[in-house]
């Protein structure tokens, strides 16, 4: 996790687009600008930024399955709660499944876990828009690249040049 960046994924551990799921890895840094206000002496990953993990994993999920043809924007949280505090330094795992996919829309389900206890969940709901630039497009496909997204799941003509 790169938190100062919005940047939540580590890893792209799984990806299943036949079963539309997905699992990423995401580790809490040790020190982290974020912590000296949320909370001194105390520091814990913001809510905000589990919902955000989520939001990313199923982002990813939302990508592949369309291709990279379509961007997700966060729409809708629905029924997020968080279940537990997590700290510095926890190695999360982040699972999301596709529930939906059309008419401009995306709904997904995520989860985190943390040492196998579930942390935090949400229904995510994405609008999804061409995108407004190939740069744009470009930088996701190199970003998701980057979390090790399989060349299978990349467009043609970006797993051509990995």
């Amino acid at each position: 996790m790169r938190l100062e960046y919005f940047q939540m994924i580590d890893r792209i551990e799984t990806l299943d687009l036949g079963e539309g799921r997905i699992v990423c890895r995401a580790v809490v840094p040790e020190r982290s600008t974020i912590f000296e206000g949320h909370f001194p002496g105390q520091p814990l990953l913001p809510g905000v930024l589990m919902v955000e993990t989520m939001a990313q994993s199923a982002g990813y999920l939302v990508l592949a399955k369309n291709g990279f043809s379509r961007m997700p924007l966060l729409a809708k949280i629905e029924q997020a709660k968080l279940r537990n505090f997590v700290e510095p330094r926890s190695a999360l795992t982040v699972e999301c499944e596709l529930l939906h996919e059309g008419s401009g829309f995306a709904v997904t389900k995520g989860q985190i876990r943390h040492d196998g206890q579930r942390v935090a969940d949400a229904e995510i709901r994405f609008r999804t828009m061409p995108f407004p630039s190939d740069d744009l497009r470009a930088l996701l496909i190199e970003t998701a690249r980057g979390v090790g997204m399989d060349a299978d799941a990349l467009p043609v003509e970006a797993a051509v040049g990995a």
